[in-house]
């Protein structure tokens, strides 16, 4: 399987709004209604003038996509959150690595990122790819959500880009 990770293009927003409306996908993101997957993808896709978001295709089509949410105030442009989804019938096949490592090349040295940022809620699969990827846990916000009658804590996760740990 070849993987090619270019740009985010404008229409890569119609995979986006379909991956969050999986309720699978979606329980990992913080979203309650069409309305706020909207809003989201909008956010998302307005990054693509920085070219800040990325899509991983396999045979042309999307498979996943992330985005750098840049800061646009220098104080902060040091750091960067940044967030991943993939298709769910191509995962474990390498793209959300192949997306972070894509990120974290940009984020250094197209925009000079000095560490890269992310919140995952507990439970999330994914939790074990960031790990293997060098990002550490160093916060977490108890029973952030609530899906039923089950919570899930917000944790925040980092990883320095410039050497340091």
């Amino acid at each position: 399987m070849s993987i090619e990770i270019r740009p985010a293009a404008l229409e890569d927003g119609a995979a986006l709004v379909k991956w969050l409306n999986d309720p699978e996908i979606l329980k990992w993101f913080p979203m309650a209604d069409a309305r706020e997957i909207e809003d989201s993808v909008r956010i998302w896709m307005s990054y693509t003038k920085l070219q800040a978001c990325f899509t991983a295709c396999v045979e042309g089509a999307p498979a996943g996509m992330s985005i750098l949410y840049i800061q646009p105030y220098k104080k902060f442009a040091h750091q960067c959150l940044f967030a991943i989804i993939v298709d769910e019938k191509f995962r474990n096949r390498g793209i959300g690595k192949a997306l972070i490592e894509h990120m974290i090349a940009k984020a250094r040295d197209h925009f000079h990122i000095e560490i890269l940022h992310l919140e995952v809620y507990s439970g999330n699969p994914a939790i074990h790819l960031y790990e293997r990827m060098g990002f550490h846990e160093y916060g977490r916000h108890p029973r952030f959500i609530k899906l039923g009658e089950e919570y899930f804590d917000k944790i925040l996760m980092q990883k320095e880009l410039n050497g340091r740990s």
